[in-house]
């Protein structure tokens, strides 16, 4: 069964920085394209970033210009989502999700894997 477990999370002040982990069961990570999502309260669950297969194509919400990066190791099966000069408009729950396709999606619809995400909490 495919496993998603992210971790990472966390308080900090804006313009601060945190570390996203999401470690994958082999099965559901090798060869497929993944990405990370968040929902904010109230709000519908939004596009954050994604990787290729590879990890060399690489795609990000319009919101997030140039402040997070996403990455894969796929010896470790863990996809990681680096977020920098955090704003508190970036508070929510993170989801990392795993694709069932080798390009990158975009669309909540079109990831069959979720892990059970971690929340990210910005103060101003």
């Amino acid at each position: 069964q495919g496993q998603l477990v992210e971790s990472g999370g966390g308080l900090v002040q804006a313009g601060g920085s945190l570390r996203l982990s999401c470690a994958a069961s082999r099965q559901i990570f090798s060869g497929q394209a993944m990405g990370w999502f968040r929902q904010a309260p109230g709000k519908e669950r939004e596009f954050v970033a994604g990787t290729d297969w590879s990890g060399q194509s690489t795609y990000y919400g319009g919101f997030v210009k140039g402040r997070f990066t996403i990455s894969r190791d796929d010896a470790k099966n863990t996809v990681y989502l680096e977020m920098n000069s955090l704003k508190p408009e970036d508070t929510a729950v993170y989801y990392c999700a795993a694709s069932l396709a080798r390009v990158i999606r975009t669309e909540v619809d079109e990831y069959a894997y979720w892990g059970q995400g971690t929340q990210v909490t910005v103060s101003s």
